[in-house]
């Protein structure tokens, strides 16, 4: 059982240095990665937890193809990157999808 400080540690939001952090982290050589990166941020930015940044830099520590892999479903995490908070931040970045680019003007 965890301890209970250590339990409202997890679900506190991260400070801003923590998010700046993890949002370096994050960087990735691929555009695709990038784009779902970018999305999850704009629409859980202020929300995020110790948590979903653990979460979140396990998913980092995976090579870019096979990060996107992930991002588009097209395989489901294994072994120990099948975690909790893996699942749950890589369902918060599927959900945002990938975006489509900007409409040119006519």
């Amino acid at each position: 059982m965890v301890p209970h400080d250590v339990d409202a540690a997890l679900h506190s939001p991260l400070g801003t240095t923590e998010l700046s952090r993890l949002k370096w982290r994050c960087r990735r050589g691929l555009l695709e990665n990038d784009l779902f990166v970018e999305k999850f941020f704009q629409a859980h930015e202020q929300e995020l937890t110790l948590w979903h940044a653990n979460g979140l830099q396990a998913l980092m520590d995976l090579s870019d193809n096979d990060l996107l892999d992930l991002l588009l479903a097209r395989r489901e995490p294994e072994a120990e990157l099948a975690r909790p908070e893996v699942l749950d931040v890589l369902g918060m970045l599927r959900a945002r999808g990938l975006p489509r680019p900007p409409a040119t003007a006519v």
